[in-house]
Formats: C-alpha cells, structure tokens, sequence
C-alpha cells in the first residue's frame, strides 16, 4: 500500500539530529518519502545517546524521532564522503539540515546553496536563530529557546517559573518545517520550481506562544503564571475529589458557569449572582470562584463529580500521570498504539496523528547506526572497490 501515500516515490535526504528535524522528517517517511538520515559514522546522532531508557540500548527520544527512516552513516567532511553525499542529494526531492550555525554553508550544503546547483530542489535550513542577525552563530537547544521566547516567564506557577514538560520549540519548529516542505513540494508540481526555506525554532515558539504576546502587546504586561488553571478564565482549576483524585474543570463562558452552578453546585442562585455570573467577576473573584467548586467537589467521590459534569455538559479531564496515558482506555478504544522495531527491539509506540482511510502510514524500523550505508552506495553505483576506498578514507 506504500505506493498509494501522498508522498511515494519522494527521497528526502536530512543531515540532521537531534530533535526538530527528526520530528519533521519522520512525518514525511509515514505519509510515503524515503527518508536516509545522515549520521557521523561511529557516534551517529548524538540524540542516541541522550539515555538508554529503551530496553537499556536507545534513548526514548531517539525511539520516538526516527522510525520508518533509513541510515546512512557518512564523514561528510572528508572528500570522498562529502563526494558521496552530492551524489546522494543529486537524486533527491528534499535536502534539509539543522547542523551548527555555518556549518552547511561550509559544506555547500545550506539550502540557498543547494538550489543554486538543483533548482527544483526543496532545501530547508531549520535553526536556532536563522541566518541573521545579532543571534545567528549562537548554538541553540530547546530549553534555551523557550526561555529566550518567553516561554518560560509564562509557565508554571505564580511563585516559580518553569519549561515546558516537552521540547516545545523542537515540536514546533519541526511541525512547520514538514509542513513549508508539503507546501514547497505542492508548488513545484504545478510551477516546477524548487525552493530554499529557511525556518528557526525561535520563530516557531514565538508563534505558538502568540497569545501571550498579544496581551504584553496591548497590556504591557505579561500573563500570570497559573499552574494548571488559566490566567484568564474562572474557574479552570485542578480540584481534588473526596477520593484524592484530581480533576481539572474548564468553565469556558458565563453559560456553562450557569450550568456548573446547577449541576455540580447545586447552587443554581449562582449563575445570576453579579459577583459571580460573568468571567470577569469570577477571575476578579478567583479565591472565591475556586473556593465554591473545592468545597463541593472534595466532599464528593470522583464518580459522583464526573457524573455530575457529565449531565451538566461542563468539559473536565483526570490530571493523568505519564503511566495513566499508557493504558487511557481512549487511546486503546482508538487503536492508537503500533509495535515497531528498532535496535533495541520492539517498542510500542503511537500512530501518526492524521492517517488516510485507503492509505495505511508507513511504519518501519528505527534503523541501527550506518544500517543502510553500503546499500545506499550501492544504489548510487559504487561498487566493491570504491566502497573499500571509502572504508580506507574513514568516509564510512
């Protein structure tokens, strides 16, 4: 069925680690592309080593990035692996890379670069900063940009900030970088022409982070941090039940308060007392609003909360630990858990989040280091010889 994905029959090739263009990538090699990841022969990417977590042979981050790619394990800076690279993007539909600031434009490899050489080539340089500006040659990791967007300055609590719980600014970045390459290759089919994309995960947190900005905008001020709740909305809480368990409750507007107030309080006066029946009471009267909902809901057992929430039509969720999603039984009802393979062996890991109903996604193996090197090479006519000259150059 791999013939019928949207992308069948496109090579892309990623000199990539980490992260964002991992995250990226893998989305493409599930709807079709041939994905080969260019990685350092020996070490590979350094994402591999991040822990060991995976059976004591993989990371976790490296597991979830990279199934369904193939691995090509080349010294790009020696010149008969540099030679074999060329020769390898030649063929390709994509080339992308988020190497150290400077080091593709070194290599010829930067996106402006490759499409002066390829023209209906769709080359993407993702990067910290981009290639301008005061920041351009700074490094940059994930934390590091949440905290230059400030990201960070709006989570957590109100007496401690904090980072997000996941690489924010990589998933981010590497959601628009598989996104601006299907709109590239969209228009190369109707136009024919390539083109060079230059993204930065700055950019992509930034946007993300959108509503904060607009309230420092037009206040002056930032959003206070308010843990799990919402800095302007009343009530959106965690609450704890009478079974200890904890449930957030998310009132979205002044009818559903209105609803809430019958339902779960039992106090339907509520929804028309002024100090309460409008959001902007309920946030001027936060302590209040919160204290109401705490007393009714932890003097009730957790079914008798969800019930009542239930017939009064009011959205919550279950404050899940990591080992609760495992087994949430809307996932299992979903069939949202695939087994693939990998090194380690294996691993249990979720669907792609959009699928086409005629057009299983692909999913294979998390390759092992150089697995595909000399079947890539030979692909691309080297044959024993030449691939003994690479051995001896230390190319491979």
């Amino acid at each position: 069925m791999l013939d019928v994905l949207p992308l069948a029959g496109m090579t892309v090739v990623s000199l990539e680690h980490a992260v964002a263009l991992p995250f990226a990538t893998r989305h493409l090699a599930e709807y079709g592309a041939r994905v080969i990841k260019i990685e350092r022969p020996g070490a590979g990417d350094f994402a591999r080593a991040y822990d060991d977590v995976v059976r004591g042979r993989m990371s976790a981050h490296f597991s979830w990035l990279n199934r369904s790619k193939e691995s090509f394990a080349v010294d790009i800076k020696v010149p008969s692996g540099r030679a074999a690279v060329e020769k390898l993007v030649a063929g390709a539909d994509v080339v992308a890379q988020n190497l150290s600031p400077g080091a593709a434009a070194r290599l010829g490899l930067d996106a402006a670069g490759l499409l002066e050489r390829y023209p209906r080539l769709v080359a993407v340089d993702l990067s910290g900063y981009g290639p301008s500006g005061p920041y351009a040659d700074r490094r940059a990791y994930d934390m590091l940009i949440q905290a230059e967007s400030g990201l960070v300055s709006v989570t957590g609590t109100p007496e401690h900030m904090a980072k997000a719980g996941f690489a924010a600014a990589d998933v981010a970045a590497g959601t628009y970088a598989a996104q601006a390459v299907l709109v590239a290759l969209l228009r190369r089919e109707r136009t024919g022409a390539g083109a060079a994309l230059s993204l930065t995960m700055l950019d992509a947190i930034t946007e993300w982070n959108g509503y904060a900005v607009q309230f420092a905008e037009h206040t002056g001020r930032a959003p206070a941090r308010a843990g799990v709740g919402h800095p302007s909305i009343a009530p959106y809480e965690a609450f704890t039940t009478g079974d200890g368990d904890s449930v957030l409750i998310g009132v979205q507007n002044d009818r559903e308060w209105a609803r809430l107030a019958a339902g779960l309080l039992r106090r339907p006066e509520l929804g028309e007392d002024p100090e309460f029946a409008t959001n902007r009471e309920r946030v001027r009267n936060r302590a209040r609003t919160d204290a109401l909902v705490a007393g009714v809901v932890g003097a009730l057992p957790t079914a008798e909360v969800t019930a009542r929430l239930d017939a009064a039509g009011i959205a919550y969720g279950r404050v899940n630990e990591m080992a609760d999603v495992l087994t949430h039984p809307q996932l299992a009802a979903r069939d949202r858990w695939v087994e693939i393979d990998s090194p380690a062996g294996p691993v249990r890991q979720l669907r792609p989040v959009v699928e086409f109903p005629d057009a299983p996604p692909r999913l294979e193996p998390v390759p092992g280091l150089g697995e595909h090197t000399e079947k890539i090479l030979t692909e691309l006519g080297y044959d024993g010889a030449e691939l003994s000259g690479l051995r001896a150059d230390g190319a491979i």
